[in-house]
């Protein structure tokens, strides 16, 4: 597939693939990137660089993973095959220490270029054949041969080769040739950055960066590059939140006063509001009653307070009428949110309200009935999962749209829902802590507010680790841990990574998502199926009540079993992460999580945040064989180091990169980063916004910053710009 130009005109950022690389190739690389444009291929930075004279060190090469590397042929034969037709074409690479065998079948015209001290870049799939590594039938591009090398060898020593992430159909070196032949016809390119910015930050201009980090003369010439495109990054990504912002605030808001109800549920209230409850809760009362629609973020730990702050907005916004949706990531968790409102109502207020729960597995007539509640305006709270988004939900007067855990849902699907009113308020709760720059990165057209202090009574927890690996017989003595704690009156979690470990697939955490990371191993030993089994073989738990609950469960048999564990009918619930949010009971006192170390740092804390919650104290024990000293040592670590979210947020991003932490779900600019790393480049996100906000400031439609204008509309992708829009 050699990539072709058609004709010679300038191509823009803008250009289409296919007009600038041919068909053939264009559909190449939007099935394997995704890309449709100029932009798009120019945008697929190089993710190292080596240099002819560099060769790799095969004995560190991964199997079974796609490599790129620089070598030399150490010798070449064919030879007839035994059991089939044909010749097999053995080269052998090295790079002075270790060696590599290619394979070709039917290929001996590769003989006349691949001999001895020619070097190139080869590209494949590791594999390994009677203890050697191997790539069979590999991509290669020879260097020149061997008498033009020795004349140019000098001039060209230093250039670096761009490695690119690659794929089997198109290696690294092929991309190269696609964007070199593009850089050849790239025409102007017009800068996002103002020129004095640019200039007071010693970064070059836009056409130059992207050419010196393709194709650069020197080294010296990257760095430059890759800081000037990371600037562009952190840039045009502040200047479209703070456009997002600017939009929501042009727009006019039904202004919704406080009132009796209000003061009638704050009467009634048994207990005193901690003081950053009452601070968060003035923010929101006054953003209800401004100009504009309020767009916040209240983030705060497990059990800080932020349903009753959420509820509190909700109270006002029904004053005249108004109503509000709450969604929520799970079917237990929308049900949860529906009784914890109508308790915390209580029996004067909740036949006011009428709290109702709209879920896609309710009964048709049930969810009939609900639906009209909401179109009637009859319910002033509805509560649900997606269903709330389908086109048949419609509400009579929508003012508030509250969006719990924010990470498990996309930009889109807030905004659809706010769709369904005229310019309502949103407000957005996340009990997982967010770092400073993550909060401007993906949020970043959210005001954010934070609750720390956590209410009065709270016992506490204590966090141990289990070390298996070490110490094997700590595992008999977790279960009778659990069991003395069910003898004292207690009630305890067990929590798997899957549903059943022996048939798991990624379909058996669908709904409850473990955060595995990269390059661990996925074999899970632990699941839901296998846990409760032990329990029931186990003389301890002999008269012990044991009840699991997954996602996968019929949506009134997890409620059921919910209510069961809350009134204290279940001794010991085996569950997966579907009790990580949303699960209350005052009662529960101990968690045992199994392989600790296949979930994220973020998660174990949101699953621990379970247990501790009345006046029992709180045991929390991380069961892993994870060897010391590694990273899913490190995280599991990490938890029982702390209770302090926000430093285990900061350790978490550390640990794990940003991409695990951002998720996919914040889709369209919000992950698109390709150089920004939003920990280390903490500074150039905060300098880039205030750039932003100066120059929104004097110019906030942009007119006469077309380039950043331009990169913003390539960067927010049409559909999340349209989604945007629907604020």
């Amino acid at each position: 597939m050699r990539p072709r130009l058609v004709g010679m005109a300038d191509f823009t950022l803008d250009s289409r693939l296919d007009g600038a690389v041919g068909g053939k190739t264009a559909s190449a690389l939007e099935r394997a990137f995704g890309m449709h444009t100029v932009g798009d291929l120019l945008q697929h930075y190089p993710r190292r660089y080596a240099r002819r004279g560099e060769l790799t060190e095969i004995s560190s090469l991964p199997v079974g993973e796609a490599v790129t590397i620089v070598a030399e042929v150490k010798r070449a034969g064919e030879r007839r095959m035994q059991n089939r037709k044909g010749s097999l074409l053995e080269v052998v690479i090295s790079d002075g220490n270790g060696d590599l065998s290619l394979t070709f079948f039917n290929q001996s015209w590769r003989l006349k270029d691949l001999h001895v001290g020619r070097r190139g870049i080869f590209s494949g799939k590791v594999g390994e054949y009677r203890g050697v590594k191997q790539l069979a039938h590999p991509d290669y591009e020879l260097f020149d041969d061997v008498e033009t090398a020795r004349l140019t060898a000098q001039a060209n020593a230093n250039v670096p080769i761009a490695i690119y992430p690659a794929t089997s159909t198109l290696p690294s070196w092929q991309i190269d040739r696609i964007i070199r032949l593009v850089l050849d016809g790239l025409g102007p390119v017009d800068d996002p950055l103002p020129p004095a910015f640019r200039q007071r930050h010693g970064l070059i201009d836009a056409r130059t960066a992207i050419l010196h980090i393709h194709r650069p003369d020197s080294e010296a010439q990257i760095g430059p590059a890759r800081e000037t495109l990371r600037m562009h990054e952190a840039f045009v990504l502040q200047t479209a939140l703070l456009q997002q912002r600017q939009f929501i605030r042009a727009m006019s808001a039904t202004a919704r006063p406080a009132g009796s109800l209000l003061e009638r549920f704050d009467e009634a209230l048994p207990f005193a509001r901690t003081p950053d409850q009452i601070a968060v809760g003035d923010q929101i009362a006054r953003d209800l009653e401004g100009d504009w629609p309020m767009n916040r973020l209240v983030q705060g730990e497990v059990g800080s307070g932020k349903t009753l702050v959420a509820l509190r907005a909700m109270l006002q916004v029904a004053q005249n009428g108004g109503q509000s949706a709450l969604i929520a990531p799970t079917e237990v968790l929308a049900a949860q949110h529906v009784r914890s409102i109508a308790g915390m109502l209580g029996p004067r207020l909740a036949p006011e309200l009428m709290p109702t729960l709209l879920t896609g597995q309710l009964p048709a007539a049930e969810r009939r009935k609900a639906a009209l509640r909401a179109a009637s305006g009859q319910s002033l709270i509805v509560v649900g999962t997606h269903a709330l988004l389908s086109g048949s939900t419609t509400f009579a007067d929508l003012g508030l749209v509250v969006v719990d855990e924010q990470h498990r849902f996309g930009v889109e699907q807030r905004e659809a829902l706010r769709a369904k009113g005229s310019a309502p308020h949103a407000l957005v709760l996340t009990a997982t802590p967010i770092p400073r720059t993550v909060a401007m990165t993906v949020f970043g057209d959210l005001d954010v507010s934070t609750i720390r202090t956590m209410p009065a009574g709270r016992a506490g927890i204590q966090t141990f680790v289990a070390p298996l690996a070490e110490k094997p017989g700590w595992f008999a003595r977790v279960w009778e841990r659990v069991a003395e704690e069910v003898a004292a009156g207690h009630q305890a979690f067990v929590v798997c990574p899957a549903i059943d470990a022996v048939s798991a697939t990624e379909d058996d955490t669908a709904d409850e998502p473990v955060e595995l990371v990269e390059g661990e191993a996925a074999k899970t030993r632990w699941g839901v199926v296998q846990a409760a089994e032990l329990l029931a073989q186990h003389p301890s738990f002999a008269d012990i009540r044991v009840q699991i609950l997954h996602g996968k469960m019929p949506s009134d048999e997890k409620d059921a079993v919910m209510r069961a564990f809350a009134r204290g009918e279940i001794d010991v619930l085996v569950a997966t992460t579907v009790v990580e949010v949303g699960v209350d009971v005052a009662n529960a006192s101990t968690m045992a999580i199994l392989e600790a170390d296949r979930f994220g740092v973020s998660q174990l804390h949101q699953l621990r945040g379970r247990v501790g919650r009345g006046g029992v104290p709180g045991l929390c024990l991380l069961l892993t064989e994870a060897p010391a000293g590694t990273p899913a040592r490190a995280r599991v670590e990490a938890v029982a180091a702390t209770l302090d979210g926000f430093a285990l947020a900061e350790v978490d991003l550390e640990l794990r990169g940003e991409g695990d932490v951002l998720g996919d779900a914040q889709s369209g600019a919000r992950s698109s980063l390709r150089l920004l790393r939003v920990v280390a480049d903490a500074d150039i996100i905060a300098e880039a916004r205030a750039e932003a906000e100066r120059v929104l400031a004097d110019d906030p439609a942009l007119r006469e910053n077309t380039g950043l204008a331009a990169a913003i509309e390539r960067r927010v992708g049409s559909q999340e710009r349209a989604a945007l829009g629907k604020s």
